[in-house]
């Protein structure tokens, strides 16, 4: 679904991403984890067209789509929920999910906004309320849920448990689960790690913008650097 090799982004002349290699096969769930500053961000909006590739290819199905506008990307099946939602605050819930449609001009438009209030019945309760009057957890359900309108093969998602509470967090990574498990394809760099290596079947570590790391899932999961840096427990110094 996504191959993307020797990646490089740059803010001026600071090097944030430093000639990456991933891939994301179809229909699995990916995550790439990493401490702030590590270039997950930018990588996630290199791929989604939201920033220019200093070098590198990115091939969306086989396409080569780097440089591709992110508009165009969407239309594609490329989807991103960004850190910090992104949220149209002054729409209405209903209005944001439609605002996810805006490039369809189906008759499935309808069964997919039902299934986005399936999977978010908070959703439909909160359908007419203004956006940016909605708690943390509903506006990253919202700005799940407009991806979802788009009808991705490839959903990209930032830091979805990013301010939010336990229990929010919780209800979020349920439904990314339920997603995948629909068949969509994720990428989906996390701060929890440990929830994120959780969900996912494979995993890259990034670190000052090169990936150091890689493998399933379960395995970095019990890796004793990884649960060092990332998930705060003491390595054993014999190792």
């Amino acid at each position: 679904m996504l191959e993307v090799r020797g990646l490089s982004v740059a803010y001026g002349g600071i090097a944030a991403v430093k000639g990456i290699d991933l891939d994301v096969g179809a229909g699995e769930m990916v995550c790439l984890i990493g401490a702030n500053g590590a270039g997950k961000t930018t990588t996630l909006k290199a791929i989604a067209g939201a920033l220019p590739c200093a070098g590198g290819r990115v091939r969306l199905e086989g396409r080569d789509v780097a440089g591709v506008p992110s508009h165009q990307l969407v239309r594609r099946g490329l989807a991103l929920v960004p850190e910090g939602r992104g949220i149209f605050a002054r729409l209405t819930a209903s209005e944001n999910l439609a605002m996810g449609a805006y490039h369809r001009n189906d008759p499935g438009i309808a069964q997919d906004l039902e299934r986005v209030y399936t999977l978010f019945p908070r959703l439909r309760e909160r359908r007419g309320q203004v956006a940016g009057t909605l708690s943390g957890g509903e506006q990253q359900m919202l700005a799940i849920g407009r991806a979802m309108m788009s009808r991705p093969k490839l959903l990209l998602l930032d830091e979805p448990s990013m301010g939010l509470a336990p229990l929010a967090a919780q209800t979020v990574f349920e439904t990314i689960r339920e997603i995948a498990a629909g068949g969509v394809t994720v990428l989906l760099v996390e701060q929890n790690a440990r929830a994120a290596l959780e969900l996912a079947g494979r995993a890259y570590v990034m670190e000052s913008g090169t990936i150091v790391l890689s493998g399933e899932a379960r395995a970095l999961l019990s890796d004793p650097k990884v649960r060092a840096a990332y998930l705060g427990e003491v390595a054993d110094e014999r190792g």
